[in-house]
């Protein structure tokens, strides 16, 4: 059932950046005039191609939440990365780039952290820590995704809060689906639905602080830092939400904090290049 799990998980992160790279090359089409306004929304929600994005991104929840069933959380998280080379190979496409060798070496050191963390995670028996520690994780997420809104027009409104906010929002969202396939799972569903209200709320925020950054700063280094913290950023916080049997790790779980950083190393690397970077700008613009 791991790789079961592996293969959904991997499912997911195609469909999400797919549909991310359908959604760019369509919102790159409008006038720039309409940049964060509801007009934009409104003609792109004419656009076949955009909205063919928008479900392929919607139904990718569906195996991200069936992997989160079968495979450790530890393992799950990481492939969400993977989808990036399919992203990276859409962008060179389109832009006539050619993979550097940056590009090539965040596509090793992610396929080579994923293994890692494969070959080493825990056996799948987890369990949620008391209801405090949940919704104490959950609380500190929220307060970081609105920290912006809350600093705007003070002296600590600086865009690194706001790509930090955007990173913890989409984290938040990351952690929500997490704890709403565990309550489906044992038919809690109003617990589960929460999760998914919740999610849902801290996904809107990343979007609007996303859009801010990209205002603020160039692509190429507002997208490493939000994709790094929004896919890592969980794995750090799961031993506070989550317990899981690490006697049955390999290597006592070496291999996969070697493996996470290998792997946060690729995205950074990957979500470096120019053909990523302006992609995933121009799918929040």
């Amino acid at each position: 059932m791991l790789f079961v799990g592996a293969a959904a998980a991997l499912l997911a992160s195609s469909l999400f950046n797919l549909g991310l790279a359908l959604q760019a090359l369509e919102a790159r089409k409008a006038p720039k005039t309409l940049g964060l306004h509801v007009g934009l929304l409104w003609r792109l929600l004419r656009r076949p191609r955009w909205l063919l994005g928008q479900v392929l991104g919607t139904v990718g929840i569906a195996p991200q939440v069936y992997a989160l069933s079968l495979a450790p959380f530890v393992i799950v998280q990481p492939l969400l990365a993977v989808g990036l080379i399919l992203l990276l190979a859409i962008g060179a496409r389109v832009f006539n780039e050619t993979v550097g060798v940056i590009g090539i070496a965040g596509v090793l050191a992610i396929i080579g952290g994923v293994g890692l963390v494969a070959w080493g995670a825990p056996a799948h028996a987890e369990h949620h820590r008391g209801a405090l520690a949940v919704l104490a994780v959950s609380a500190v997420l929220t307060a970081l995704s609105i920290l912006p809104f809350v600093l705007k027009h003070t002296r600590w409104d600086s865009t690194t809060v706001v790509m930090v906010a955007c990173g913890a929002g989409f984290a938040g969202t990351n952690i929500a689906t997490k704890l709403l396939s565990d309550d489906v799972g044992l038919r809690h569903w109003t617990q589960a639905v929460l999760w998914g209200v919740l999610g849902l709320a801290l996904g809107v925020a990343a979007t609007i602080t996303g859009m801010t950054a990209f205002q603020r700063r160039r692509a190429t280094i507002v997208v490493p830092l939000t994709t790094s913290v929004q896919t890592f950023l969980p794995l750090l916080l799961e031993p506070l939400f989550l317990t899981e049997r690490w006697s049955s790790a390999e290597y006592d779980g070496a291999p996969i904090v070697a493996g996470v950083v290998v792997a946060l190393v690729g995205t950074v690397l990957i979500t470096r290049t120019d053909a990523v970077a302006q992609l995933a700008a121009g799918a929040q613009s």
